[in-house]
């Protein structure tokens, strides 16, 4: 019997429901939980790889490469004039009247040819009137000798006083120097008629003739008018370079030369340094030098420009830099190194050479040094970069260019 004050008893199946519920809503939540962990741990790898990446496009990229040693041989080029190896002007040593020449110019004549005569009527008077003077001379020498003489024999016997024979000798002496007088004018008149016949003083060219039959001639060299030819000695032939300072310590006699004549740019001369100044001019820094080169042929001509190329040997432990990685700033030339941390340091330069396209450093650098192509104009010091390496610059002459910037990232 049932009554209403007795309660229902709740049925099994319900409580089963209710449990189920509640483990679907914590499955729900625990995979909510573990949605947004990894969810979170996503996002925090995107914030950390875009951190990297502003701070790796917040570093700039440099291209970088090491300085070039200094060659162990360098050539060296220079401009010169070619020069005749003997060169003289010939004077007349007797005055006159040009009679005949007998060589023009570009005539090769051998040492003691005839070049020209010359009439010289007023030293033929003079040479024949002091030889007449040389003939009265030795006469009066001759009696004065001879009285002398006589009167020395007489003063034995006291036949003659000695007051006498001594005015007798002293004159016999005095004639006897006047005999000497007039023997020395005439050698010398002797020789100044000599002059009138123009020998060549040694073998060579002609290569100015300023005289003509009939012309006035005046001894001496008092002006270029008396200046009768022009001899020139052309084998070998000779041409002198001013050698920079930078370079001087590497010359010495007996370097090999090439001389490239610009009459013949293809083809090369040999030639040799025989000699230098050993010392430098103080105006321009150079040492002046000679270098001879043979020239049987005579194909090379004195006043031909030529250039001379010259095998030194190199600055040991000098370097060098592209002009494109200089920095100009107010402390001066400075070019920026960067460290094994990527660390940029600004160093100063002792500057050698001006290649042109490449400078000489002389101190400030090692081989090994990192240096910066083409450095942006606010590069600072304590700059962290990134690097790409490029290959080091082949070694520079005069007139090389800088290397391009290309090569492979670091």
């Amino acid at each position: 019997m049932s009554g209403t004050g007795e309660a229902e008893e709740p049925k099994p199946g319900g409580r089963t429901e209710g449990r189920r519920f509640f483990l679907v809503l914590a499955l729900g939540a625990g995979i909510l939980v573990v949605l947004g962990v990894i969810t979170w741990f996503l996002r925090r790898a995107e914030f950390q790889a875009l951190a990297e990446e502003t701070r790796r496009l917040a570093t700039p990229t440099l291209a970088v490469t090491h300085p070039a040693a200094e060659p162990a041989e360098e050539e060296l080029t220079l401009p010169g004039t070619l020069q005749a190896y003997v060169e003289s002007p010939i004077y007349a040593r007797t005055s006159g009247y040009l009679r005949k020449w007998y060589h023009d110019i570009g005539s090769r004549v051998p040492k003691g040819e005839l070049l020209a005569d010359i009439d010289t009527p007023e030293v033929d008077q003079q040479l024949a009137q002091a030889r007449g003077e040389l003939a009265t001379a030795e006469a009066n020498a001759k009696l004065a000798t001879r009285t002398a003489t006589r009167l020395q024999e007489v003063l034995q016997n006291n036949g003659v006083s000695k007051q006498e024979t001594d005015n007798a000798v002293g004159d016999a002496e005095a004639k006897q120097a006047t005999l000497e007088s007039a023997r020395a004018n005439v050698r010398r008149l002797e020789e100044l008629e000599s002059f009138k016949r123009i020998y060549a003083p040694f073998s060579g060219v002609i290569t100015r003739r300023n005289v003509d039959i009939g012309t006035l001639i005046n001894a001496g060299n008092g002006g270029a008018a008396q200046q009768l030819f022009s001899l020139a000695q052309t084998d070998p032939i000779r041409v002198y370079v001013s050698v920079p300072e930078a370079n001087a310590q590497g010359i010495r006699v007996g370097l090999p030369a090439r001389l490239v004549p610009s009459a013949f740019p293809n083809q090369e001369f040999k030639g040799a340094v025989v000699r230098t100044a050993e010392a430098l001019d103080p105006s321009t820094r150079t040492l002046l030098t000679e270098v001879d080169v043979p020239n049987g042929d005579g194909r090379l001509l004195p006043g031909g420009f030529v250039e001379v190329h010259l095998s030194i040997q190199g600055s040991a432990g000098r370097l060098q830099v592209p002009v494109n990685t200089l920095l100009f700033r107010s402390e001066g030339l400075r070019v920026a190194v960067v460290d094994s941390r990527h660390v940029v340091h600004l160093r100063s330069l002792i500057v050698g050479r001006d290649y042109g396209g490449a400078l000489e450093i002389m101190g400030g650098l090692a081989p090994d040094d990192w240096i910066v192509l083409n450095p942006p104009d606010g590069i600072e010091e304590g700059q962290t970069v990134r690097l790409k390496e490029v290959k080091a610059p082949e070694p520079a002459g005069p007139g090389a260019s800088a290397p391009d910037a290309h090569g492979t990232g670091h």
